[in-house]
């Protein structure tokens, strides 16, 4: 679908690409290593405009599209998955949810901050016995006067830890099994919230990876976002526009993987012949470009309906479940090409392999993509 991108859309997709390759890439290594976001490059990603650019100008955001969105996550991927994390949190699991279901005073209080890269926002959803099946969550919301005092455990929360406003999904009535699920807004250093252990984890190392602690915390009224009981919908809305957010990440790694054994191949020589002479290698090359561009067609379309209001569901799936796996067959054969230099850090292509393959996992499994299309197919 490049041919039919607006001379705005290239432009931030050439911006992003500038700033993944200048500011991501040649230290997305040390970014690995460390295992540790560097604030002042999430900074500078809010003064780009990519953490706010789904969010309205009038919340301090760039006002743009989805598909603009899905450009610039393929850039930001291509040079580090971590730091483009962020980005697919703020803009999609965080924003989106306020954007959505928020008052107008949520959405002045709890936007600017994130878009700016000066606040970070996180989503608290899986818990320890409650995974894909999001509706058997057991975390509690007790009403007292005006208030409801929040009880329970979250893992897997990216950036949990470092955020300042957590979106946390609690029960009210376990009785009314995912109809008494409701979203509160929980702010940093609320008394009896606090974040444990972080995750050590194959990729996406920078990222932290947070368990939470809600014992009893007290959450006014005010925070919380949409109706009482909606909350298991408003998850639900989020993870569907979260998909097309890891359907770009899975083909921007996919692409930097290409890239790379790309020119592996036109560089070394074995046997007297550059690699790229080589059938065996020449096929590789090309089944590689050919997943690729499925995959991107796939989620700027969905990308495309999500931006123009159209029911996009079934395509961010069908995206996130293609270009995820697609990642990581991609990145397989990136390190095959390479042959022992794939499987040495210096050359990036293990990284791009460790990366890719979570994002099969999170905002839903292949395994629940599948059972999505078949839903959305299957409906009268």
């Amino acid at each position: 679908m490049d041919f039919a991108l607006s001379e705005e859309e290239k432009l931030i997709q050439e911006t992003a690409r500038e700033f993944a390759q200048k500011k991501l890439f040649p230290r997305a290594l040390e970014f690995d290593a460390e295992e540790k976001l560097d604030l002042n490059v999430i900074r500078d990603m809010g003064d780009m405009g990519f953490l706010g650019i789904t969010i309205p100008e009038k919340y301090g955001g760039g006002g743009m599209n989805y598909l603009a969105y899905a450009l610039v996550l393929e850039q930001l991927a291509q040079g580090c998955s971590s730091h483009t994390a962020v980005v697919e949190l703020t803009n999609s699991l965080y924003a989106g949810p306020i954007l959505s279901y928020g008052t107008e005073e949520q959405k002045q209080k709890y936007l600017p901050g994130v878009a700016s890269g000066e606040k970070l926002g996180a989503f608290a959803l899986t818990e320890p016995n409650s995974g894909s099946d999001a509706a058997a969550l057991e975390t509690t919301a007790r009403q007292e006067g005006d208030s409801y005092v929040l009880n329970g455990t979250k893992i897997y929360a990216t950036d949990g830890n470092l955020a300042d406003f957590i979106l946390t999904f609690a029960t009210v009535d376990k009785s009314k099994g995912y109809k008494g699920i409701t979203c509160f807004m929980v702010e940093k250093g609320t008394p009896g919230f606090s974040s444990g252990t972080l995750e050590k984890k194959m990729g996406f190392k920078a990222s932290p990876t947070a368990e939470l602690y809600y014992q009893d915390v007290r959450v006014p009224k005010e925070n919380i976002i949409g109706e009482m009981g909606k909350g298991f919908r408003i998850a639900l809305d989020a993870l569907d526009g979260g998909r097309i957010s890891i359907g770009c990440q899975g083909l921007g790694i996919a692409q930097a993987a290409f890239n790379c054994a790309l020119k592996y191949a036109q560089e070394r020589k074995q046997f007297g012949k550059f690699l790229a002479q080589f059938q065996a290698i020449q096929f590789m090359l090309a089944d590689m470009a050919v997943d690729i561009s499925a995959a991107r067609n796939l989620v700027y379309r969905s990308a495309y309906l999500k931006s123009n209001g159209k029911p996009y569901v079934l395509a961010a799936s069908q995206a996130k479940l293609f270009a995820t796996e697609m990642a990581t067959r991609v990145t397989h054969k990136a390190i095959q090409i390479l042959g022992g230099y794939g499987y040495i850090r210096d050359y990036h292509v293990e990284r791009y392999y460790r990366d890719a393959r979570v994002t099969e996992l999170f905002e839903g499994t292949s395994e629940i993509q599948r059972l999505v299309i078949a839903r959305e197919l299957l409906r009268d």
